[in-house]
């Protein structure tokens, strides 16, 4: 039986760690005759084709350009970017990134009624990059409620949801996926806050609602598909307030659980960090921690600063239009090393969103609770910087020195066999203390602390596609052994690798 003083978040955790011991035993191998669909269809519903807006980018027409601000807002945001010839069914990338190219989320808008889109439910075709209009009720009270009314709801006539079809990422990462499917969740959210700067948006972020009331306002079957997060869109060419809301609300902290089997943990424990409705009345506003400063500070350790210039976007920010769509993962390095201002440029526009505020971007992007959130890094090849394992002091901008050693062999192997692990300039860990994250927030914080990891984990691809950098992100390594080998705190639960350095052409 568990042990019933662990919250089910800290037993999903440790029972989905990658050890040396016991990896072969999770490698079943796939089922090819059971590979999941990637696209979700209707068979009926209005359908609004938003590929012409792609190609006239100069519209005269004021609804056309309204049809334009949405297209580019979808595409950048999980549109189609690519179609790649396999052996089998064609392989189409999208904006996000993926684990394994499975892409589990699922976008969807729901209109309270727009000069665009009349009232009701859409769901975003990425295929043929068409909304589909499969429900023409007014639902935007019920979102209301479902979302505790949240102000930026009272605010916004459209709002996106994300969600998960749990089986496409879990067919080849099984229990572990769910870590998988919230990671890349956070990269998506990461291009939707992009993606609406863009186009005259303002992308706000809820976290906290009735997981079942708006499964049951989308139409969703909740044993195959989920809401995620919720996302109300304010058109910022309207004059509105900027809003201060509540993205992060509490659950319920499960102790009491039966024995699963294997295959069975991921979707109990999904339904397990759900708020309910019977628990409205013990939901608090649980605000993100401020402090002046960072967790770490060891002594006597090597300090680096890291100010620098933002990153340049182009005028209208085309540029960080055109890195979101040409983004790709990079699948092997050089093993040459990147520069201190490369790495330096990397932080800046991943953790410094102030700067940016000149160019048009949000300066102060929606997270869940960045406070949990520790970033710690092992450097391999940066010239101008020691090697060994850093972190990454976010307010006071500086680097803090925790080991000094060349680590691309433990690298290698902590990234169970991937040469991107040993090749890699840089490996940025992102880390939380996963009992203090479940008493802040139940058992819910494991989905917002990687949504917060891959959000993060997309500011950095983009950043370095931006400076021709390769960049490549890794759910999988050995879990303990990465704090044991890196000196990382052991308190810090690892949630994301991500990898960086100079792409071997042809393999990005």
């Amino acid at each position: 039986m568990p042990n019933l003083q662990t919250s089910i978040a800290t037993h999903y955790h440790e029972r989905t760690k990658y050890d040396p011991q016991t990896i072969a035993t999770k490698n079943k191998g796939l089922d090819w005759s059971q590979q999941p669909i990637p696209f979700k269809t209707y068979k009926i519903g209005n359908s609004y084709d938003l590929t012409p807006y792609l190609s006239d980018k100069s519209p005269t027409d004021p609804t056309a350009k309204q049809w334009l601000r949405l297209s580019r807002f979808l595409a950048c945001s999980y549109g189609l970017t690519a179609k790649i010839a396999t052996m089998g069914e064609p392989l189409y990338l999208r904006a996000a990134p993926s684990a394994g190219g499975l892409y589990p989320a699922e976008v969807y808008l729901i209109s309270k009624g727009t000069p665009l889109l009349p009232p009701g439910l859409y769901h975003y075709q990425a295929q043929t990059h068409c909304l589909l209009h499969f429900w023409d009720n007014d639902v935007w009270t019920s979102l209301q409620s479902a979302c505790f009314s949240d102000k930026a709801l009272d605010i916004a006539s459209l709002a996106m949801v994300t969600t998960a079809i749990f089986y496409r990422s879990a067919w080849r990462y099984e229990d572990r996926a769910y870590r998988r499917i919230f990671l890349d969740t956070g990269h998506l959210l990461g291009n939707i806050d992009l993606a609406s700067a863009m186009t005259d948006y303002q992308a706000y972020l809820i976290g906290g609602f009735q997981d079942q009331a708006l499964n049951d306002l989308l139409y969703l079957d909740p044993e195959q598909e989920g809401a995620i997060a919720v996302i109300p869109l304010i058109d910022q060419l309207d004059s509105f307030p900027t809003l201060s809301h509540q993205t992060a609300l509490p659950s319920d902290i499960h102790t009491d659980y039966p024995s699963l089997a294997d295959g069975k943990l991921l979707n109990y424990f999904h339904q397990a960090t759900e708020i309910r409705q019977s628990e409205l009345s013990s939901l608090s506003q649980n605000n993100s921690d401020f402090s002046l400063e960072d967790k770490y500070n060891f002594p006597f350790c090597l300090k680096v600063a890291t100010q620098t210039s933002p990153i340049n976007w182009g005028q209208q920010l085309l540029d960080l239009e055109s890195t979101i769509l040409k983004r790709r993962s990079t699948r092997a390095y050089t093993g040459e090393n990147l520069t201190l201002e490369e790495l330096n440029l990397l932080l800046n526009f991943t953790y410094q969103p102030q700067d940016y505020k000149e160019q048009g971007l949000n300066s102060h992007p929606d997270y869940f609770d960045l406070s949990l959130i520790q970033t710690f890094m092992a450097v391999s090849g940066v010239n101008g910087l020691e090697e060994g394992c850093y972190y990454y002091a976010p307010k006071a901008q500086e680097l803090r020195q925790i080991r000094f050693k060349n680590f691309r062999q433990e690298l290698h192997y902590l990234c169970l066999g991937q040469e991107l692990g040993r090749d890699a300039g840089v490996l940025i860990f992102h880390t939380a203390d996963l009992e203090k994250a479940v008493a802040k927030y139940g058992d819910r914080v494991y989905r917002y602390l990687h949504m917060d990891a891959g959000h993060l984990g997309q500011r950095l691809n983009l950043a370095a596609i931006r400076l021709n950098l390769g960049v490549s992100g890794i759910g999988g390594f050995f879990d303990d052994q990465v704090n044991e080998v890196l000196g990382i705190p052991q308190d810090e639960a690892v949630l994301y690798i991500t990898t960086l350095g100079r792409p071997r052409w042809g393999n990005r």
